[in-house]
């Protein structure tokens, strides 16, 4: 049985006291090695529970608890050496003049050799397909290039956790599912919990669990397929669903039963192609 690596006791937040509550008596854990999606439409509290889980923000009531250590002002430093975020903009979070110093701030920040820091700058650009522009001044990086960036850099400190705060939205498509398979695949290899916090469902088919958040409080807890076959009431709440599952929706209208509800357009293929075979 796996060990829960972040777990969320009973947590409420607002951000004043004349504020309503973002989060509300809030309970879950994420365990070891688990890729989980958090899933809401903007104001559902996801992005909050981000920034709780790395100490950026405290509950008003309840417990975080990170590796079994609980989060608060004392303990913050050392929770953040097992948190690694990935934000938005990957803009805000550059420091170094090139692409190799900005690898390397977190790591020189924790007192790293320089012989390790040199191997983990070289081990994680080439993870992310960005050794070849090292010496390149950041800012002329397309948007995909920055948080590919962004992400060696963060995977350079060695976390526990990878916490990808809408660290897709100002991609295209094309970049967003580049990303998501990347990371999914390093995580994988180092062994990390990886949290994705997006409103976009197609780019959560590969966790093995969503979260879905509505107005503070958990909505639902599933695979994505469980997820995704609730289509109807996830756009009730706000969530835009991916186009697959639309299509799927229209072929059942129309009288074609698939025998089960397809994460993307290679499983739908595979679906309708073993129909065809069939008749």
């Amino acid at each position: 049985m796996r060990k829960a690596l972040i777990e969320f006791r009973n947590v409420s937040f607002r951000y004043s006291d004349t504020n309503p509550w973002v989060l509300k008596d809030l309970s879950f854990s994420i365990y070891e090695n688990e890729f989980v999606a958090i899933i809401g439409h903007n104001g559902s509290g996801k992005s909050t529970i981000a920034k709780l889980v790395n100490g950026l923000l405290f509950p008003q009531e309840g417990e975080i608890l990170i590796n079994g250590v609980t989060v608060n002002e004392e303990t913050i430093w050392d929770i953040r050496r097992e948190v690694g975020m990935v934000f938005q903009n990957p803009d805000n979070q550059f420091v170094g003049a090139t692409v190799q110093d900005d690898v390397a701030f977190g790591m020189e920040n924790r007192g790293i050799p320089r012989e390790e820091m040199i191997k983990r700058i070289e081990d994680n650009l080439a993870a992310v397909g960005m050794l070849d522009y090292r010496l390149t001044e950041p800012h002329r990086l397309s948007g995909g290039q920055k948080q590919r960036v962004a992400i060696a850099g963060v995977l350079a400190i060695y976390p526990k956790v990878l916490i990808l705060d809408e660290a897709t939205a100002m991609l295209d498509p094309r970049g967003r599912k580049e990303i998501m398979q990347t990371v999914a695949s390093l995580s994988e290899q180092q062994g990390l919990s990886l949290i994705t916090i997006t409103h976009d469902l197609a780019e959560v088919v590969q966790a093995e669990r969503i979260i879905v958040m509505n107005q503070g409080e958990i909505w639902a807890e599933a695979t994505p397929r469980e997820i995704f076959s609730k289509r109807n009431q996830l756009k009730e709440i706000g969530l835009d669903v991916p186009f697959v599952a639309i299509l799927a929706d229209e072929l059942k209208r129309a009288g074609i039963e698939l025998t089960k509800e397809p994460l993307n357009h290679e499983e739908l293929l595979e679906e309708l192609w073993t129909l065809h075979s069939k008749t």
